[in-house]
């Protein structure tokens, strides 16, 4: 005798099928746009909830812990770690700074417009000028202070949330590292850029905490807002090349009335 499955596991089936069936449908644009418009919705959700601690009157225990963890026990004004350390920390932190931060964006741009990638430079300038600007108008918009815990390793002139080094850093090095994996052919090679780009970001972002410039809340605020913002460029800018291609007169040239 053969035995069929109930018929209420049949229908539990149903509706992942039914979705599966209706990804399928979707163009493979559609597609592609899905899932970063998923992770810059998971990205702005994060940002509000560190952006909790930057309210706060006192810092969190979260905060305070990581900014002591750095820090010799006996003397807060001198971080853990030998001299030497301290100097190379400061010398990633650079890679946060103006003065770098525009010239690494100048060199990627002129790399692109050498190869006549000029989508491409202009990606990157909208990315780190927008992020600029963004990232000064947040830290006005929540005027949180520096930490005073334990003394600091570097000059600062800004309010601390969320981490501007930390924003830009994102927005920059993680463009330009999914640019230039576009450009290249091997998958080893894809991941290496992207590795990069990821471990330059989170160095910059680690050297303020260690510095004592800001909180780690400040320095994970910052990753989170400069990564959606370069995800929300790169997913506009592919959005709006696929509408172009798409488009009759763009496609197939002017049509005569």
């Amino acid at each position: 005798m053969t035995n069929h499955p109930p018929p209420a596991r049949e229908g539990a089936r149903r509706p992942g099928r039914r979705l599966l069936s209706g990804l399928r449908s979707l163009p493979s644009v559609e597609l592609r746009l899905l899932l970063p418009i998923a992770l810059i919705l998971a990205g702005l959700t994060l940002f509000a909830q560190i952006a909790q601690s930057a309210t706060l009157v006192e810092p969190n225990r979260f905060d305070t812990a990581l900014l002591l963890l750095f820090r010799n026990p006996q003397d807060l004004s001198d971080p853990r770690g030998p001299v030497w350390f301290e100097e190379m920390v400061r010398d990633f932190t650079a890679f946060g700074s103006t003065g770098p931060l525009l010239f690494l964006t100048g060199a990627a741009t002129g790399y692109f417009l050498l190869r006549r990638n000029y989508h491409m430079a202009g990606l990157v300038l909208l990315t780190v000028f927008g992020g600029f600007a963004l990232t000064l108008l947040l830290k006005e918009g929540f005027d949180r202070p520096r930490p005073v815990l334990v003394p600091r390793g570097t000059y600062v002139n800004t309010q601390s949330f969320p981490s501007g080094h930390s924003s830009i850093a994102a927005a920059l090095y993680l463009t330009v590292g999914v640019l230039v994996a576009r450009l290249q052919r091997g998958r080893r090679l894809r991941v290496y850029v992207l590795a990069v780009a990821l471990l330059l970001t989170f160095l910059v972002g680690l050297s303020r905490v260690y510095l004592g410039v800001h909180y780690p809340s400040d320095v994970l605020g910052g990753w989170t807002i400069g990564a959606v913002w370069a995800t929300i460029v790169l997913v506009a800018s592919r959005w709006w090349r696929a509408a172009s291609r798409n488009r009759p007169e763009i496609r197939d040239g002017p049509q005569e009335p």
